[in-house]
């Protein structure tokens, strides 16, 4: 009974938390959260006969999309892809989930977050959680030893998911990869360029692209003192300075990693500097740094990469940043990570995006990220065979999250269908009529539509036709099926014309492709 109790309380606290944040006109994503939460409770309490209720809802970390949301995701879908067509990418696709053995040892300390799924009787199996090791997968399987391949689905990962930052348990990843024996930097510089391309046409706000080097960080380890053992998992530390302060950071790398004060101290100088090329030669003079023959292998390649990019003409949006670590096992040479970098998008505060703040912006979060991964497919070949890789995976999550949010905030409205014209009738007794234009506008390959009424009103017809974004109505009555012409009325101005109809779909033509 004091359960009850208890739970009754709750549901009252939670029931003020879900109007307050209403009143507040909150974000819908927050509101959604709370309420599931208040259901939650609701489904605990129970039924009057005390059973368990069952709560109609998606599950943790998961969501529906409804007609607009999926209008806008479409747009951002078309604009990616359009990019990595443009580039000369062919597209692939995987199974969801894979053998537990081809995903595990690969993603370090997020390991932890792999979907396994119950054990069937047969193999042990886990939902993807990237891309990337599926697509090694497969170029080890197939012997596959060059590729350029874009891949856009669906990956699972079992995270404390806050769906008000445009993070969730199950999402799309939309990756770009060359594999392939190059020369040095022509591909990764490309992956560069495709980033900086996508997000400058998706007008998402000022970003910039931070690029480090997996030799660079683990020489700089070594000559810090770090001992080899500690490499990767110092290095997940250092992937948390743009969630954390350095503070934090090194009390983790001390306190909780075991790493001495003084190694610790010596690589947070290190993790402060920025800049580009000229950073680069800088720390190839560096006394301490260029000790290590794997560190200035990866300066001298990161000189290189500018030199591309300088040609590219994306280095104002480039800098070399010594903190970026990208904390996944199979990086092996350049990483990069694109960060958006403007105030005030709604709703994406500092805060919420775990971003970093500097002097000048604030970072609202990592909108692409992706690296250089030589060993990863060596890895599933039998006689250990690599096949060098870089890639870049765009996160298309946030994007759209803050595509959404730009939408709700213009008063441009966002059509969810992509009929052109709206066949419809002045009179009653039409309806086969109004079939018969429909189906030659459809064998034409017109996207058109009628209302599934016998007699529908024409007001109402035009009405739709205004709340759906439609442009065009052909409409039919007797004296124009008498006449030989049927009624083109543009719904925006109300403008109407007499067309023939033999000439209707030439005319349909014509005035959307001016639209």
């Amino acid at each position: 009974m004091e359960d009850k109790a208890k739970i009754q309380e709750a549901i009252k606290v939670q029931g003020e938390v879900v109007r307050k944040l209403k009143s507040e006109k909150a974000n819908k994503e927050q509101i959604d959260e709370e309420v599931a939460k208040l259901l939650e409770l609701k489904a605990r309490l129970g039924g009057d006969d005390g059973k368990h209720q069952f709560v109609l809802k998606t599950a943790k970390g998961t969501r529906d999309y409804n007609p607009k949301q999926m209008a806008i995701r479409e747009k951002v879908f078309n604009t990616i892809i359009n990019c990595f067509k443009r580039h000369g990418a062919e597209t692939i696709d995987t199974p969801v989930f894979e053998l537990k053995e081809t995903l595990t040892g690969k993603y370090g300390e997020d390991s932890k977050l792999i979907y396994d799924l119950k054990d069937q009787g047969g193999e042990l199996l886990s939902l993807r959680y990237d891309l990337t090791v599926p697509f090694a997968r497969y170029l080890a399987m197939n012997k596959i030893t060059n590729i350029k391949r874009y891949h856009i689905a669906k990956v699972y990962r079992r995270d404390n998911p806050a769906m008000t930052r445009g993070r969730y348990r199950e999402f799309y990843q939309c990756d770009f990869d060359i594999a392939g024996q190059y020369d040095a930097m022509i591909p990764d510089a490309e992956c560069l360029r495709i980033v900086h391309e996508i997000l400058s046409e998706l007008d998402l706000g000022d970003f910039r692209i931070k690029v480090n080097d997996r030799r660079i960080l683990d020489g700089m380890f070594a000559v810090c003192g770090v001992p080899d053992d500690k490499f990767r998992t110092i290095c997940s530390t250092v992937d948390k300075l743009d969630k954390m302060p350095w503070e934090d950071v090194k009390k983790e790398m001390v306190n909780e990693k075991g790493l001495s004060e003084e190694a610790a101290e010596q690589i947070g100088e290190y993790v402060s500097m920025q800049g580009g090329k000229t950073l680069a030669e800088r720390l190839l003079q560096d006394h301490k740094i260029s000790q290590s023959k794997q560190a200035c292998a990866g300066l001298s390649d990161i000189k290189l990469l500018f030199s591309y990019l300088e040609l590219f003409h994306i280095t104002d949006k480039v800098v070399f940043d010594l903190s970026l670590a990208r904390g996944l096992d199979y990086y092996t040479g350049v990483i990069y990570e694109a960060l958006l970098t403007q105030a005030g998008v709604a709703q994406i505060s500092t805060e919420a995006q775990n971003g970093a703040t500097s002097e000048e912006n604030v970072s609202v979060g990592s909108v692409a990220g992706g690296g250089r991964y030589d060993g990863l497919v060596g890895m599933f070949d039998p006689k250990g065979r690599k096949v060098p890789c870089v890639g870049v995976s765009i996160g298309i999550e946030r994007i759209f999250s803050i595509m959404e949010q730009k939408a709700e905030s213009s008063a441009e409205k966002v059509r969810t269908t992509e009929v052109q014209v709206m066949v419809a009738s002045a009179q009653k007794n039409l309806l086969e009529e109004r079939l018969k234009l429909v189906t030659e506008l459809w064998n034409a390959g017109i996207k058109a539509e009628v209302m599934y009424k016998k007699n529908p009103k024409l007001l109402s017809q035009l009405q739709h036709c205004e709340e759906s974004g439609i442009p065009l109505v052909a409409i039919l009555g007797e004296q124009e099926l008498k006449d030989g012409v049927v009624k083109l009325r543009v719904v925006a101005t109300r403008e109407e014309a007499d067309i023939a109809r033999d000439h209707l779909i030439g005319e349909i033509r014509r005035r959307t492709s001016e639209a």
